[in-house]
């Protein structure tokens, strides 16, 4: 049993995901703290991936990382067939992994703008500041 609260151990979560979408060279990875304005989790971690092979890597990676650092499996996992749009839901914790397009049409973190954003200090730079490959 853990000693983490249920909002630790969500923030748990929500970090793990991120670093995992980062391990896997996501970009503009980020959390938010949805709780406080949506009710329906505490954390959202956005994450960018340039094709659907890294969308389903940074896919894979999160839900082995979670499964592995907190001992969590999804709840649910939308669009991974299509693999441009994947939600990955724990509960508390609902990871997006987009591709740059979709990310970019449905434009989350500007839907939920008054969220508090998790500073992570991740290695991977934002799309816009890496060079071109």
């Amino acid at each position: 049993m853990s000693d983490l609260t249920p909002t630790e151990h969500a923030r748990r979560s929500a970090v793990t995901a991120a670093r995992a979408a980062d391990d896997k060279g996501a970009t503009d990875v980020l959390v938010l703290q949805v709780g406080p304005v949506l009710g329906i989790c505490e954390y959202f971690v956005l994450a960018s991936a340039a094709n659907d092979r890294q969308v389903k890597a940074v896919v894979e990676s999160v839900e082995e990382q979670v499964a592995e650092e907190v001992g969590e499996k999804p709840r649910s996992v939308e669009g991974a067939d299509g693999r441009r749009w994947v939600l990955i839901d724990y509960g508390d914790v609902v990871v997006h992994v987009f591709q740059p397009e979709e990310r970019d049409f449905y434009r989350l973190e500007r839907l939920w703008a008054d969220a508090p954003r998790l500073e992570l200090g991740l290695t991977a730079a934002p799309a816009a500041s890496r060079p071109a490959e």
